[in-house]
Order: C-alpha cells, then sequence, then structure tokens
C-alpha cells in the first residue's frame, strides 16, 4: 500500500479542486455518505451520475441537489447491484469517459435474503456487484482524466474474513459477521486492483476509503430487532455527521495528494470520527494469495474479467474503440 505522502492538514470539502470537465459514478447516491459525495463534487464543477436502484427515491435525491445547487450538471441513473444484469446495462448505457467510479452503495446487516443471482445480499452487493461494475467501467476509466476507483469500506472489515466454503451463508449466519465480510472482501479488492493496474501500468488508481461511525441510513434500513434499537441509539450518541464521514471518500476521490493504494479514514480514536487520513487495513486484507483467490472467484461468479491489456493512449474524451464484430 502507497503511503508516501500524508493527508494535508485538516482537510475538508472546502479543499477539493475544481472538478469541471470530469465525469464522476456514485453508487448509492440517493442518500447518507454517496448523496454529499455527489453533491459535493458537483457543487465543485464536475459532471455527477448518481445511481439509486429505488427510482422515488433517486428523484427526490435529485430534486433536492438541483435545488441547493441550480447549475450543478448532475443526472441520475438506475443501477440495482442485487441485480447482474442491471449492473450490465447501466455500463453498456453509458457512452463517455468515466473519471471517476465512487463504489459507496451497500447494505448493512440485514437478516439473511439473497441477490437475484443467487448471492448472499451484503457479499453480492458490497463486492461483487462492485466488482462487476468496476469491470464493466474499465475501458470508461481508462479513456478518463487522472482516473480513479474508490471503493468504500469499513473498519468492521478489520473482524471480517472470507467463509469461502460457506459465501451464501446457507449453513451458518449472522448479520453482523456477513457485513465485514462484504467489507474485507472490499479491501482485498481495492488492494489486488491497485497490484494489477500498477502491474499492466494502466493508468487508473485504485483507492479505499471508509467513514468511521457515521450516522446514515443503513443503520436503520438494514439490521432489524434488538439490533436496530442499539444502533438508532448509537447512532445518536456516538456517530459522527454524515458530512464529515463522506470526506474521506471525497479525498480519495479528488484530492491531488491521493495516491493508488492508498487507504483513507478518519484521524480520531480507533478511526471512528474525525478528518481524512492514512490508515491501514487488517494485515491478512494485504495477503496477495487470499486476494487473487477472491479475484478468481468473483470473476467466475460474476462473469465479468478484467483486461489489463496495454492500449494505446489517446486524449481524454476521444471515443472508446470498440470490438470488431
Amino acid at each position: 500500500m502507497t503511503t508516501a505522502l500524508a493527508v494535508p492538514g485538516r482537510w475538508t470539502a472546502d479543499n477539493i479542486p475544481d472538478q469541471t470537465g470530469r465525469t464522476v459514478v456514485v453508487t448509492g447516491a440517493n442518500s447518507g455518505l454517496g448523496y454529499v459525495t455527489a453533491r459535493e463534487l458537483a457543487r465543485h464543477g464536475a459532471h455527477v451520475i448518481l445511481t439509486a436502484r429505488n427510482a422515488d427515491k433517486g428523484r427526490a435525491a435529485l430534486d433536492r441537489l438541483r435545488g441547493g445547487l441550480p447549475e450543478s450538471d448532475v443526472e441520475l441513473r438506475s443501477l440495482d447491484l442485487a441485480d447482474l444484469d442491471s449492473v450490465h446495462a447501466f455500463a453498456d448505457a453509458l457512452d463517455t469517459p468515466v473519471d471517476v467510479l465512487i463504489n459507496n452503495a451497500g447494505v448493512m446487516m440485514p437478516p439473511r435474503s439473497l441477490t437475484k443471482q443467487g448471492f448472499e445480499s451484503q457479499f453480492g452487493i458490497n463486492h461483487l456487484g462492485h466488482f462487476a461494475l468496476t469491470g464493466l467501467l474499465m475501458e470508461r476509466l481508462r479513456a478518463g482524466c487522472d482516473p480513479r476507483v474508490v471503493t468504500v469500506s469499513s473498519t468492521l472489515h478489520k473482524n471480517g474474513a472470507i467463509r469461502f466454503d460457506d459465501l451464501d451463508g446457507g449453513h451458518s449466519y449472522s448479520p453482523r459477521g456477513f457485513y465485514a465480510q462484504s467489507k474485507y472482501a472490499n479491501v482485498l479488492f481495492g488492494l489486488e486492483l491497485d497490484r494489477r493496474l500498477r502491474a499492466s501500468e494502466v493508468p487508473v488508481l485504485s483507492l479505499l476509503a471508509h467513514p468511521g461511525y457515521s450516522a446514515t441510513n443503513l443503520q436503520s434500513s438494514g439490521p432489524t430487532g434488538l439490533l436496530k434499537a442499539i444502533l438508532k441509539v448509537t447512532n445518536r450518541l456516538i456517530a459522527q455527521d454524515v458530512e464529515t464521514g463522506a470526506l474521506n471518500q471525497l479525498y480519495a476521490a479528488a484530492s491531488p495528494h491521493a495516491q493508488g493504494g492508498q487507504f483513507i479514514g478518519p484521524d480520531g480514536r480507533n478511526e471512528a470520527k474525525g478528518h481524512p487520513t492514512l490508515v491501514r487495513p487488517a494485515e491478512s486484507a494485504t495477503d496477495p494469495e487470499t486476494a487473487r483467490r477472491l479475484w478468481d472467484l468473483s470473476e467466475q461468479l460474476t462473469g465479468v474479467h478484467y483486461d489489463f491489456a496495454v492500449r494505446p493512449t489517446r486524449p481524454h474524451g476521444a471515443p472508446t474503440p470498440t470490438a470488431s464484430p
């Protein structure tokens, strides 16, 4: 993991440089961290593509953003990460270079359920959906300017492991354990993507970020019963606001100081609160062999195979070559 440059000063959204001319895709942008991220990048001039699974919630978020930023260049597109057909449809419909992809959407600690393709929902949405989306958009990212992939994880990745023999939780399932697994998978993926991009000299950066303990609707939309009640209380008493939590992924997406392979999280105690700084992933999440095993399995499960072959360089905005029939 690259750690050569520290995060400068007490970084805030005011430090975001001009994003005019950049196209940013933010998954799960209708609320919480995703909404704040989309709003701040739009505020600084980016063309932002908000994605949402729920059309009504997506339109409400778009109207809210445009109401606060009438001159913003934003649009809404449908994307359901629990359905790989939707992921393919979204990627196929994009016809412009992508400068930043922010893999932000997720579910947290719900009762066990399966995605359309039969994956455990947290692993399927938080990891496999984003793995597929990133691979399908790689050509668009290659055509971008200073292109970046920012994958949002959690401090709970430190409690995670990949249950290769029980990925769908059919044998034994716990909401918290499978959430930790999905966030652990995010870290394995983000670091392995960085290794593969560097080895192939593909000029796309892969970074990780986490928001610490931030008050979002994840804590209320996923958990049930006693866990939901506990999280409601801790959200009110302990969590930092979503505006501060989003700074970590904003830094990774926009700071000229950010480098591929970095993990950005809060600078406070236990990385729970604070402003962006460099943080370290769990040691086991840096293991290349585990990452390769997960990568190969993810390609097999999603049917999306990454192509890191060298391409001729072309100016930003030039059409992406299409394969011959």
